[in-house]
Formats: structure tokens, sequence, C-alpha cells
């Protein structure tokens, strides 16, 4: 299986052989329920899983009996991880951190933190005016619009505006070590969003596709 839902738990550092320390970020790397097989009768292969078991009182009646298939609690989080040609899942099958043995890379799916209404200087970077008191333009946009001609503002205008709680993919981070009785998962580098986010960790696409070109 190329992928599975995690949780973000934090970052930490591990040292390699060398005595070189290493930032990592800890993900609990399931363990998901296979729901629902998706075969070439819906057009594509995939399948469906559950993370996280949530309490049956607050779950539909649709989705209790849709879990109730597959032999398991109602799961708080379900989403869909397309197969690799020849692969095969059944329903009720249990996916671990262990089909990350043997990965170099993997891509993380996450949603951002929320930061809620921020000027054009956080939000995009930009620099600002003089910051000395003689100046009357310090962390404004500038001009945001022409004159008679278009007489509006074209679409896409860098502006201030809501930022963050964005869906953010990072690629090709580097698997440090895959601690399968644990469930975990260390990866080099920072993840999108904050300690306890849902995230979908699959096996880095363009990695693979780079080493079949070879």
């Amino acid at each position: 299986m190329q992928g599975l839902i995690g949780k973000k738990i934090g970052m930490t550092r591990v040292f390699d052989e060398n005595g070189t320390q290493v930032p990592v970020t800890a993900i609990q790397a399931g363990p998901c329920v296979v729901l629902q097989r998706k075969s070439a009768a819906d057009g594509y292969e995939a399948v469906q899983l559950g993370f996280q078991e949530k309490t049956e009182r607050r779950a539909t009646k649709a989705l209790q009996g849709h879990c109730k298939k597959a032999g398991t609690a109602p799961k708080q989080f379900v989403r869909e991880i397309r197969l690799a040609k020849g692969e095969d899942a059944k329903v009720g099958d249990v996916v671990t951190a262990q089909i990350f043995d043997g990965a170099t890379h993997v891509d993380v799916i996450g949603t951002t933190k929320g930061r809620g209404f921020a000027g054009n200087v956080r939000r995009h970077k930009f620099a600002g005016g003089p910051a000395a008191h003689g100046s009357g333009f310090h962390r404004q946009g500038g001009s945001i619009g022409n004159r008679t001609w278009p007489a509006r503002v074209f679409k896409n205008k860098r502006m201030p505006g809501h930022m963050g709680n964005v869906r953010v993919t990072t690629q090709n981070l580097k698997v440090v070590q895959v601690r399968g009785e644990d469930g975990v998962l260390l990866v080099r580098g920072a993840i999108p969003g904050p300690n306890g986010g849902i995230l979908i960790v699959r096996r880095a696409l363009k990695k693979a596709s780079k080493a079949a070109a070879k």
C-alpha cells in the first residue's frame, strides 16, 4: 500500500551513526482499517481507510453500519488511498507504519495552522516602506489598481486577507526511522499543521518516478 492516515506528534531529534543530530518530526502512522475496497467497477483502484475510533453515539447510523461491515468501531477520519498496480487489500485489513519499511522518502499532506487576517507584509512577505518617522508609508501594500482602464483590480492581486488553514503537500521528506512496533514514523524536517493534526503519509511519488527512470 502506498500510504495511510497519521497524526503529527511533534518534533524532536535523533543522532545518526556519525553522531550528527538530525531534526525529525514524529508521526503516529496508523493503525488504519480498510473500510471499503474500490475496484475497476468504480473506475479506479483504491482503498478507503479509517483512523482513530469515534464514540458510537456521536457517529451517524450510516457511518456505524459502514464500519460494522469491516468489523470495526466507527472511525473519526475516513480517507481514500490509491493502490499501485497489482496491489490488493481486503475489507477489515489493518494497515500500520510497517508499510514504509524500505521507503527512503515520503510525501506528507496536512493542513497548515490558521493565522487569521494578515496584512501584506506578513502574508506575502512584502518589504513595506521606509521605517523612518518622516515616511507615511510603512506596512501598506501600495497601489493596487489602474486608472480609467480597466477600472478594476485584477484577480489574484496579492492583498491582505485570511492566512493559513490550507491543504499543503510537503514532498520528498527523508525517512529517518520506521518504528513499526510503536507505530511511529520519524521524518526529517518540518511538517505543516499543529501537533495532533491529521496527516496523509504516502510514498514519495517523484522519488519513485526518478528511480524507475534510472
